[in-house]
């Protein structure tokens, strides 16, 4: 289910257990029909409107303006143009694990199936990393860091704490404990 947060912009977000009948309960004008129109389409009066909402202080918004503030950053320190945020998280945790499964690595990386086949094309295309069929199931494919690839992650990991420090400047050492704790939380 979600919650209409913004008319004017069309922002939709998510909507847990309960938040829509709080929200139309304490934020809202009464219920008006919203049935469609011939074409499918709500009319502007027939959706609830939630007074007072700032998109600048919802949670969705926000961690979209920090997301792209961290891919700005993490591309200007990570030390090579043509690597993503999520290539470079498949790479470390290769350089961890040694080999993977294709899906176990996107489980791994929080990345969903075509994302993580899209991640694993490219690092093949830069010869980044090697893939093998698995001996026990053929459908498996399992992926490991090649030579260049290991050194590739290997001379990166280095900048990535600056990248941390970068995006977290402006908090002090306890926000960003609190901050780094909230969001594992919600992740």
């Amino acid at each position: 289910m979600y919650a209409l947060t913004d008319l004017d912009l069309g922002v939709l977000e998510p909507a847990g257990y309960g938040e829509v009948a709080a929200m139309n309960q304490h934020k809202t004008a009464p219920p008006v029909d919203a049935t469609p129109t011939a074409s499918g389409m709500h009319n502007r009066n027939d959706v609830q409107h939630f007074e007072g909402l700032r998109l600048d202080e919802q949670i969705g918004h926000l961690v979209r303006r920090v997301h792209q503030r961290c891919s700005a950053v993490f591309q200007a320190r990570i030390g090579d143009e043509q690597i993503t945020p999520t290539q470079f998280a498949a790479l470390v945790k290769l350089e961890e694990a040694t080999e993977l499964s294709q899906n176990h690595l996107g489980r791994l990386t929080a990345m969903d199936p075509a994302t993580t086949q899209g991640v694993i094309r490219r690092l093949l295309d830069r010869r980044l990393v090697a893939t093998r069929d698995d001996a026990d199931d053929r459908r498996r494919t399992l992926i490991s860091l090649s030579p260049q690839g290991r050194a590739l992650v290997r001379r990166l990991l280095p900048n990535a704490p600056e990248i941390s420090n970068t995006v977290l400047a402006p908090l002090t050492p306890a926000e960003r404990t609190t901050l780094v704790a909230l969001l594992k939380r919600l992740g």
